[in-house]
Order: C-alpha cells, then sequence, then structure tokens
C-alpha cells in the first residue's frame, strides 16, 4: 500500500512539473510583451499613509465636583471661545462664597478694631501711661488680624474661582465631540473621562512618516530641512474612499529625530478646512509630487526581488537575463526611477516575469516604450 502511494506521488509530481513545462513552452512559443528603455521626463506622486488631527482636540474636563444641571450644547455642534458647554449644580459653591465673603468682612472689622486699639495705645504709650509691652501687645494683634484679613481674602477668591468653574466654558474655537455625561451626573475633577473635545478644525494637521532614505533623498534635492519645508511644492490629501480633498496643502515641520524602532522621520502638513469637510480622527494618504527629467522609468510589474534586490529579465539577443537595478527611493506604486542597472537601448520583459527563468529563450510580442506625456497613477504605501 505505501508503495502504490509513493508511486501515485511521483506520477502527480511528474505531470505536474510537465504542464508547468508546457506553459512556459506555450508563453515562450506566443512570445512576451517587452519594452525598450528610455530616458523621459515624468511626473510622481509619492504616497503616505496619515493622519488627520484637528489644529486642537482639547479635551473638556470639570475642575469642581457635582452634579451636572445643564448642557448647554450639542454634539457636533460649532462653539467659539468662551462658550458655556455645562453647569455645574452651583447652589454649594455660592454658599461657600458667601460663607468667605461674610468671612472677609469680619476679618475687615476686625483689623479696624486692631487699629484703633494699637492708635490708642500708642497715644497713651506717647504720655507714658502704657509700657511698651503693651504697645507692642497691640501692634501684633494688629498684625494677627491683617493676616487673617489676607487669609479671607484668599478664601474668597478660591471660592469665587470654584462658583466660576461651575459654568465650563470652551476654550477656543471648534467642534463639539461626544457627549457622553447628561444632565443629572456626578463629575470631578479625578475622573478619567472628559466631558466631551472641542477640537478646533479650521486648519486641519495630517501627520504621516518617511523611511531614513526617503527623508535623505528629500534633504538632497532641497539641500536642508528648512529650505524643503519653504521650497516643497503644495501637495494633496487622498481621503478614505480614495477620492481628492479639494484643498492643497503644505508641509509645515519635518521631525530632527529619526525613531530607532521603526527608522522613519515624523512630518505634520497642514490643511485648510474652510467648509469643515476634514474630520479630526480621519485618514488618508499624502501625496507629495516629485518631477525627474531625463530618467528611467519602469513598472513595477516588470521586475522581481530576490532577498531585497530587485531585478528584470534584458532581452538579449532572444535569451532573458536577469539583472540587478538600483531604483531611486520614491514611494510610488506602480513605477520604479530606475538610477543603475540598465542603460536605453535596453530590453526589457514587461509580463510574465513570474514564469521565465534566466537564460530562457523568450519571443518577442510587442515592444512598448514609456512616453512623456504618460503620468503615472498614484500609488500608496
Amino acid at each position: 500500500m505505501l508503495g502504490k502511494k509513493k508511486q501515485f506521488v511521483g506520477l502527480s509530481l511528474i505531470l505536474l512539473l510537465t504542464a508547468c513545462q508546457q506553459k512556459q513552452e506555450e508563453r515562450a512559443e506566443s512570445g512576451y510583451a517587452m519594452m525598450k528603455i528610455q530616458t523621459t521626463e515624468k511626473s510622481l506622486k509619492s504616497s503616505y499613509t496619515a493622519s488627520i488631527r484637528g489644529k486642537s482636540d482639547i479635551d473638556i474636563y470639570p475642575q469642581v465636583s457635582g452634579y451636572i444641571t445643564n448642557v448647554c450644547v450639542e454634539e457636533g455642534e460649532t462653539v467659539r471661545k468662551g462658550q458655556t458647554l455645562f453647569i455645574i449644580d452651583q447652589v454649594p459653591y455660592q454658599a461657600a462664597l458667601r460663607t468667605a465673603t461674610a468671612n472677609v468682612n469680619l476679618a475687615r472689622a476686625n483689623v479696624n478694631t486692631a487699629q484703633l486699639t494699637y492708635d490708642s495705645k500708642q497715644e497713651l504709650f506717647n504720655k507714658k501711661v502704657v509700657s511698651s509691652f503693651e504697645l507692642q501687645t497691640a501692634m501684633n494683634a494688629l498684625e494677627s488680624a491683617k493676616a487673617q484679613l489676607d487669609q479671607s481674602l484668599a478664601q474668597e477668591i478660591n471660592a469665587k474661582n470654584n462658583l466660576s468653574y461651575t459654568v465650563v466654558k470652551s476654550p477656543s474655537d471648534g467642534v463639539v465631540g461626544t457627549l457622553p455625561f447628561k444632565i443629572g451626573t456626578l463629575v470631578s475633577p479625578s475622573q478619567l473621562k472628559a466631558l466631551t473635545q472641542i477640537s478646533d478644525n479650521s486648519q486641519m494637521y495630517v501627520y504621516f512618516s518617511m523611511t531614513e532614505n526617503q527623508l535623505l533623498s528629500l534633504l538632497r534635492e532641497y539641500q536642508s530641512v528648512d529650505n524643503a519645508i519653504k521650497s516643497m511644492p503644495a501637495i494633496q490629501l487622498e481621503l478614505s474612499d480614495k477620492s481628492l480633498y479639494a484643498e492643497n496643502g503644505r508641509v509645515e515641520t519635518i521631525s530632527g529625530v529619526i525613531e530607532s524602532g521603526t527608522g522613519a522621520v515624523s512630518l505634520r502638513a497642514v490643511f485648510p478646512n474652510p467648509n469643515g469637510f476634514l474630520h479630526s480622527g480621519g485618514s488618508g494618504n499624502v501625496l507629495i509630487p516629485s518631477s525627474h527629467s531625463e530618467c528611467i522609468v519602469i513598472p513595477k510589474s516588470a521586475t522581481f526581488e530576490v532577498q531585497d534586490k530587485i531585478f528584470v529579465y534584458r532581452n538579449i539577443d532572444g535569451i532573458a537575463k536577469s539583472t540587478m537595478i538600483e531604483v531611486a527611493p520614491v514611494n510610488e506604486d506602480i513605477y520604479y526611477i530606475v538610477q543603475t542597472g540598465l542603460q536605453p537601448g535596453d530590453v526589457i520583459l514587461t509580463e510574465g516575469v513570474g514564469f521565465i527563468r534566466d537564460n530562457m529563450p523568450v519571443q518577442t510580442k510587442a515592444i512598448a516604450n514609456i512616453h512623456k506625456e504618460e503620468t503615472p497613477l498614484l500609488g500608496s504605501n
């Protein structure tokens, strides 16, 4: 039984190899599409995964404890700086303020009484009716009354602040986030969850990352980070549904630190958001254009990789020869810009790369060129 199984497996393997060989022979007989290498001009758009954030996303927390008595806004409502968002039960804080004010009045009266006593003792001391001890005692009582007044004034200020904190106001212009706490909910400064979030969406910050090689290529082009920020062309934002955002943006900052774990550097772009179309927390792709003149451009589909090295098959006198190439660090999905490995006039195979082997005879089905007017489609990383 075991011998029959081995015979069956061996026969299956032979049939599979024969079928693959027949398929290669059929392809070789029908020919392969090829491309003649020439220099050209290309405008590419490198794509980088991005996250979208508001210009400011401010979490709103209560500064005093109490029950929410009024929610003054709706989720998604546009608010102005200083507009009331919530009101927390004010009754205990109003009472605390009245008590603090009463203590201030009492302390002020005590200061006045101590002042009168001291003035009287001063006159009597001048007439040598009382001793210096009694005068000093009166002075100490006056200073103590003044200190008590200062303490009462500080408590009154604190009470006023606490009362003002019961009216929770927006710290900036923006859009109200979710409202998880309703009227009657007990809140406190120690709670972990915010009352809501105010997002300033007048401008949107879009964060993305580049690899170290991509950053170095950018710096070689513009000579420095400052020049890159000043001179880089306007960039586009591809939204999650693959549509392009109507407004162009610009790169505003480039981090000076390359993260050791990822080998990437963070960048921030800013996009205007006049109609509130973009929302904080969204995602998309940043598209950075770059122009290349007198360059060699080939489709990525014409290449294959071996141990992180990129190869193409050149057609040399009807024989497929694998050739290693080096490409520019442009983050684009459709095309490579070849830096070394190919020369104008070379012919490479653009189809069937997965079926071809080195030194395999190949026939030409069609030869194409990439013309200057062609513009690659957008890619994504």
